[in-house]
């Protein structure tokens, strides 16, 4: 498939006449009112307002493809699935439809619009820690929807990716539990750093295994494979986040009134999986900045990888800064344009 197929796909699954979502725009990269960073970063950042409870001019469900930006990634970008510069799919429930709803609808899209094989699919969830409970919801939702495909789905705690590394998968494992580092959402972190009144919830990642054999695990990334593992064998493609909780000043946590969905997907990685290649810049959207570069260095692709996507990521990001106003200076975000500018160059 191509980025634009799956693009449209989404949309047009999400905003039916079953899903009933309203499409808005993507938003700039440079964010509006939010002083607090310098690109935007998720589909999620330009909507904080109808999370904490303003109501959307649109209503309570809303759907779009987010263009976004990652300065945190630049050192990242060179392996075969770091983009600096990306579009996130989002769909958004404002205090209306909740897990039972959100997990089966994406389960829905993978397999039946996308056509992913639901055999190469793996969910992580919440398994519980600082003062709250493990997230037993969403662990027996995806235990149903893998039984209907007649996948065993066993849940496996795992609470850290080092105790993951060392564990290893069981042959039936399919829910993967991970602590407050990987599967639980708020602006601050970890439930411990969230201020009195912030709120926050457990998540739930769909990961895309690209080599079932596991051949692919390199044991430097440690000992055994699992689905948070660096070592390129599973990519995870969707993060389903459930806003259901805000701490109180004695620390504990108590239910939202308005409990919200906040999902996000990688389209370039949804596409490389649609596509059964682990490298997301083989896509028909990067790859045709490769081909260029190629035409025009006289080398191969497979010369030097690395070099290669840290010059077509850093050119895409650097088109879709100056599109949205950004040119390059010496402070904030023109700084970064620069410094995008200079590594391409570079390599």
């Amino acid at each position: 498939m191509t980025l634009f197929d799956v693009r449209k796909r989404y949309l047009e699954f999400f905003s039916d006449k079953v899903r009933k979502h309203a499409i808005i725009p993507s938003a700039s990269l440079v964010p509006e009112n939010d002083p607090t960073t310098l690109f935007t970063g998720s589909g999620m950042q330009p909507l904080v307002p109808y999370l904490l409870g303003t109501p959307h001019p649109l209503g309570k469900r809303v759907v779009n493809s987010q263009k976004s930006f990652r300065a945190e990634d630049i050192d990242e970008v060179g392996d075969n699935r770091h983009t600096t510069f990306f579009e996130m799919l989002g769909n958004w429930s404002f205090g209306d439809y909740w897990k039972q709803e959100q997990l089966p609808w994406f389960f829905e899209f993978l397999t039946k619009e996308i056509k992913l094989d639901a055999d190469r699919l793996y969910v992580t969830v919440f398994s519980g820690g600082e003062g709250v409970a493990r997230d037993d919801e969403a662990i027996g939702i995806w235990q149903k929807l893998f039984t209907k495909k007649k996948i065993t789905a066993k849940y496996a705690q795992m609470n850290t990716e080092e105790e993951a590394g060392e564990k290893g998968m069981g042959k039936d494992d399919r829910i993967f539990g991970y602590g407050v580092k990987k599967n639980w959402w708020s602006r601050a972190g970890v439930p411990s750093n969230m201020p009195a009144g912030e709120p926050g919830g457990p998540d739930s990642e769909v990961f895309y295994d690209f080599d079932p054999s596991g051949k692919m695990h390199d044991q430097k990334f440690g000992k055994h494979c699992h689905p948070n593992c660096d070592c390129g064998r599973f990519l995870e493609i969707g993060n389903s986040v459930f806003m259901e909780y805000k701490k109180k000043e004695d620390g504990t946590f108590e239910k939202l009134a308005q409990r919200n969905v906040d999902f996000g997907g990688g389209l370039e990685r949804i596409t490389a999986a649609s596509n059964n290649d682990p490298d997301v810049f083989k896509i028909d959207a990067l790859w045709a900045i490769v081909e260029q570069i190629a035409k025009v260095s006289h080398k191969t692709y497979e010369s030097d990888e690395r070099s290669f996507r840290i010059i077509a990521d850093h050119m895409r990001a650097v088109a879709f800064f100056i599109a949205d106003g950004i040119l390059p200076n010496n402070s904030g975000r023109e700084y970064v344009l620069r410094k995008l500018i200079r590594r391409a160059v570079r390599y």
